[in-house]
């Protein structure tokens, strides 16, 4: 079917018509009589307000304000981190321009989303991967999900673009042309083909083919039906003739769709349909679902391509809304066409500009519930092979259907082959996990867990059960996507987590850090902070500025529970002498103490203690060797509460 030129019958397919909480203690602890709980998040913005500061805290504050869409806070502390570091991860940088955008300051954001872009690739991964990848190894993918064989209505000449009609599959057939033999290229190589029906038996064979729908065939040539649900009208592919042959400005006869209604079991009221034109191509009409969206094929004005795949809402009147091009998804700058939509909302289309193994390939794409079109995928072998393949029909309640080919082994010209899908193209995947308490291991309920993009677009929300499970099962193989967790009193996470590239489930659990610490007599406050080591200079015991912020998070949590009273534990590694270490311990405990007395802290409620080396939290111990990383373990700070 290919090099026809694309102004001659309907049949030759070449050009045109082949375009074709829960708990947050353990239980343990309800033993003790006194808790103090502490926001961590607000002892952060009560020390920065006193000038003890950090990028860590900035970035916690930033994202503790953005997560709760207060973006005038979150782009104040984003931009003294920005001031203060630059090179940040691609997440910071598109919460600072949404923030930025929030407050119009839409230069600096999109300076923002350039460096956002830069680093997360500039693209999304799924568009990458598309520009990038192997297209025949994705195919051979695709491939061994079909069984085929000749559907046993063919003819020598040319059969092709079934369409189910009840019970019945309706196609285009040039059997009674006997001139149609030898395929010519010329305007006087004209074929004509009329409509033929074939009985559907449950096994999914074809019984005995008669000419179909007296009326709806012509002089000229019809293909392509499709038939509404309820059988009383079909839209038709038809050169341009009604009463009388149409012509172009250049005296060709081009293609187009028109409509005929069953009145006691005769097809009358032929029209055509107001979006054809005598300039220019429309054929192959396919329904939706629902029957309020027709699709077809054209080379209309706005074509990408040589033929693109058009849509166009059918009106509760009848009439007809303004046709849409799909889009680059679907069409190219050659052709695609021969539109079919399967009862899940799938789109099948032939195409020779898409990624294929020759001439007109088959492809299927999803149409979301907004009407957008995902990424087409080729189908694969067997339905596709080195020649024209297209015009695939399909029953999803039996996964059973019917395609047209002209491929070798056929009777002659295109046939029209049977099928059965063995399994479905699309890959199945589940995002699915547990939310706990980072501290206690206990799941958390009603905590929302929202689905992204990796463009940080939301997706869909759920809530967290009684067990802590959520679940998504919208997600897509292969894929980047972001899921956020949120509850009150916890800091929110956004892990990010690639989908497994193959049928199954994906499991990503998330702990979250409460924001209020629950203490009793015996904790050590630094834990609540994370605060390994109060840093001094090298034999000194003098407080450090880094030190300072630190001691500033102590010290707030003392101005807020008066009565609470600590012990300040100073800690060395086994290195210097025994002596020494006992001494420079306790010197930097009785400083750390006396810097929290200057603060305000009244004497009676700190104890200093220096420890040296004699509480080693490993082997390090004299004459052991051990790294750095090892030493640095045993020389800690402890704040332990001594009363609350």
């Amino acid at each position: 079917m290919k090099n026809k030129i694309i102004y001659l019958v309907l049949l030759t397919i070449t050009t045109f018509n082949s375009y074709s909480q829960i708990g947050k203690t353990a239980k343990a602890e309800k033993e003790y009589e006194k808790y103090a709980y502490i926001d961590a998040i607000k002892t952060y913005e009560r020390i920065y307000e006193k000038g003890y500061k950090s990028d860590d805290m900035l970035l916690k504050l930033g994202n503790a304000y953005y997560f709760n869409a207060e973006f005038e806070k979150a782009a104040k502390y984003y931009a003294e981190l920005y001031t203060s570091k630059e090179d940040q991860d691609a997440e910071f940088y598109y919460r600072y321009a949404q923030s930025l955008r929030a407050i119009k300051d839409y230069a600096k954001a999109d300076a923002m989303m350039e460096k956002f872009n830069a680093k997360s690739g500039n693209d999304s991964r799924g568009k990458l991967f598309a520009k990038n990848r192997d297209y025949l190894a994705e195919i051979k993918k695709n491939s061994g999900r079909y069984t085929i064989e000749n559907a046993g209505v063919n003819s020598e000449y040319s059969d092709y673009g079934p369409a189910y009609m009840g019970t019945k599959v309706v196609f285009a057939s040039a059997r009674d042309t006997g001139n149609f033999s030898k395929r010519k290229h010329t305007w006087t190589g004209q074929n004509f083909t009329n409509l033929y029906g074939a009985d559907l038996t449950e096994d999914g064979a074809l019984g005995k083919v008669d000419k179909y729908g007296k009326k709806l065939n012509s002089r000229f040539h019809e293909s392509t039906p499709a038939f509404t649900k309820d059988g009383k009208t079909v839209y038709f592919t038809r050169n341009n003739f009604l009463d009388k042959r149409g012509y172009d400005g250049q005296k060709v006869t081009l293609l187009k769709i028109y409509k005929a209604t069953l009145v006691e079991d005769k097809w009358t009221d032929i029209t055509e349909l107001p979006f054809n034109s005598d300039n220019f191509q429309t054929a192959h009409p396919a329904l939706s679902p629902d029957g309020k969206t027709m699709y077809f094929a054209s080379d209309r004005e706005g074509s990408i391509g040589k033929s693109d795949i058009f849509k166009v809402k059918i009106n509760e009147d009848g009439s007809f809304g303004e046709p849409i091009n799909l889009g680059p998804t679907v069409n190219t700058e050659g052709r695609e066409t021969f539109p079919f939509v399967t009862a899940k909302n799938e789109l099948y289309f032939a195409s020779d500009g898409q990624p294929g193994i020759g001439g007109l390939d088959i492809f299927i794409a999803q149409i979301k519930e907004d009407g957008s079109i995902k990424e087409a995928l080729n189908v694969g072998e067997e339905a596709n092979s080195p020649k024209d393949d297209f015009a695939l029909i399909i029953n999803t309640d039996n996964n059973k259907g019917f395609l047209s080919s002209n491929r070798d082994g056929g009777n002659g010209s295109d046939d029209i082959y049977k099928f059965v899908e063995k399994k479905p193209i699309w890959c199945k995947q589940i995002l699915f996990g547990v939310i706990t308490d980072e501290d206690t291991k206990l799941p958390l309920a009603n905590v929302k867990v929202t689905l992204s993009d990796e463009k940080f677009n939301k997706i869909k929300e759920v809530i967290t059960d009684a067990t802590g499970k959520y679940e998504f099962t919208e997600v897509e193989c292969g894929t980047k996507y972001y899921v956020k967790a949120e509850l009150e009193d916890y800091t929110t996470k956004e892990p990010a987590v690639i989908l497994k590239d193959e049928n199954g489930e994906t499991e990503l659990n998330i702990e979250l850090k409460t924001t209020k610490c629950v203490v009793k007599i015996g904790d050590d406050l630094a834990n609540c902070f994370k605060i390994n080591l109060i840093y001094f200079d090298l034999d000194k015991w003098n407080i450090r500025p880094d030190a300072a912020v630190d001691l500033a998070k102590l010290l707030d949590v003392l101005e807020k529970n008066p009565t609470m009273k600590i012990n300040i534990r100073s800690h060395t590694d086994s290195r210097a002498s025994f002596a020494y270490n006992d001494k420079l311990s306790k010197n930097r405990a009785k400083s750390t103490k006396e810097w929290l007395i200057k603060k305000g802290i009244d004497a009676s409620r700190l104890a200093s203690e220096g420890l040296g080396e004699t509480q080693l939290v490993n082997k390090c111990a004299d004459n052991v060797q051990c790294t750095e990383e090892e030493h640095q373990l045993n020389r800690r700070s402890e704040f332990i509460i001594t009363d609350l």
